[in-house]
């Protein structure tokens, strides 16, 4: 009996101990992820300044271009200001020459010409005027001048102004694209470096999936072996014994200690007793052979713990725990699947045909569905 408790515990205990799920953190991958998007906001936001530097380019271009027209305009309205001003400078001396420097023969002629005194006076007025809008049109034609000419000079100015704020823009434009550019060869670069480790981890996770799946046959092989001596030493014990060794569907036997205490670690303990019994489908014997949802029955049965017999009806047994709180003697729910936990993150079940009952060390091998505390 000693031997095959002995041989039981050491399958279990190989079985736990290369059946472990690996878990393969990927904080590198996540980083650089993280790292791709940070850097594509950037770009999103360059993308933007470029956009308004590109529209100020376009609006200081059609300024500069109005300007230049205004620049043009101004051109002409001062080459006709010089003409006439010129023009009438020259008519007024020409005047001035009539009347002063050949003599006052055509001053005296008009004053002459007079009729009355009355006219006379009104011609003398009329010579007085001619005079006086000569100085005035050559004034007025100065003061145009000076004016156009003022305001070539401020057009100039702005013209300037608006030429720097080109040359500035254009390099705050070229200085964005080089940016943006750089940008995008660092996301092209991550991008490379994440495929590149998705791939090593994939390779990294079939490698272990193939060393794990070879260690599970391996721990299966150990258990068959274990639950074939359990087989014979049964029927040696069933020989010596007579028929005192099965009690019907409880499975028990002499041989099996019953629940010492009423706690989960007296769960475990009890279960603990028939690893490397076969697992029966729809079998209800503990020693002889039983499924999953009979052996946790069976288990909290011996501590007054009435489940229903199929894994369905135990999920709704007891209350829910989080897995974080999980305690030894707490019912592990699967989907098809139901065990006992070792209090220590690992499963005690009826595993399979293959396996018989083991205890593994990672309860989370497959999905679960819920943990349910029914002590």
């Amino acid at each position: 009996m000693k031997k095959r408790i002995v041989q039981a515990f050491v399958a279990a205990v190989l079985v736990s101990a290369l059946v472990v799920t690996p878990v393969f953190a990927t904080p590198s991958v996540d980083d650089m992820k993280q790292d791709k998007e940070a850097t594509q906001s950037e770009v999103d936001s360059l993308q933007e300044q470029l956009s308004s530097t590109l529209n100020k380019i376009s609006e200081l271009e059609e300024n500069m271009s109005r300007k230049q027209t205004e620049i043009d305009k101004a051109n002409i309205d001062l080459e006709e200001s010089i003409v006439k001003q010129n023009e009438q400078y020259e008519a007024m001396k020409l005047r001035i020459k009539y009347m002063y420097e050949e003599g006052t023969g055509s001053f005296l002629e008009t004053l002459l010409s007079a009729k009355s005194f009355s006219d006379l006076v009104n011609k003398a007025e009329y010579i007085q005027e001619v005079h006086t809008y000569d100085r005035e049109k050559l004034d007025e034609y100065v003061e145009t001048t000076r004016k156009v000419e003022n305001l070539m000079v401020s057009l100039k100015e702005e013209a300037t102004e608006l030429q720097e704020m080109q040359v500035s823009l254009e390099t705050e434009k070229a200085n964005l694209n080089s940016t943006i550019e750089s940008k995008q060869t660092e996301i092209a670069q991550l991008d490379q470096k994440i495929q590149d480790a998705i791939a090593a981890q994939q390779e990294a996770e079939r490698k272990a999936r193939e060393e794990r799946e070879a260690q599970l046959a391996a721990a299966q092989q150990a258990a068959q072996q274990a639950a074939s001596n359990n087989t014979g030493n049964n029927a040696n014990n069933s020989n010596n014994s007579g028929n005192s060794g099965n009690n019907g569907n409880s499975g028990g036997s002499s041989n099996y200690v019953p629940p010492q205490g009423t706690d989960g670690w007296a769960v475990v303990a009890y279960a603990r007793q028939f690893l490397g019994n076969p697992y029966v489908y729809g079998g209800n014997s503990l020693t002889d052979g039983i499924d999953c949802s009979g052996f946790t029955q069976q288990i909290y049965a011996a501590f007054g713990v009435s489940l229903g017999r199929v894994d369905s009806d135990q999920a709704y047994a007891g209350v829910e725990v989080p897995l974080s709180q999980a305690q030894a003697g707490d019912l592990l729910c699967y989907y098809g699947h139901v065990g006992i936990y070792n209090g220590t993150g690992g499963i005690i079940h009826a595993s399979s045909p293959e396996v018989g009952i083991v205890e593994w060390a990672d309860c989370q091998y497959r999905p679960l569905k819920c943990v349910r505390r029914v002590l």
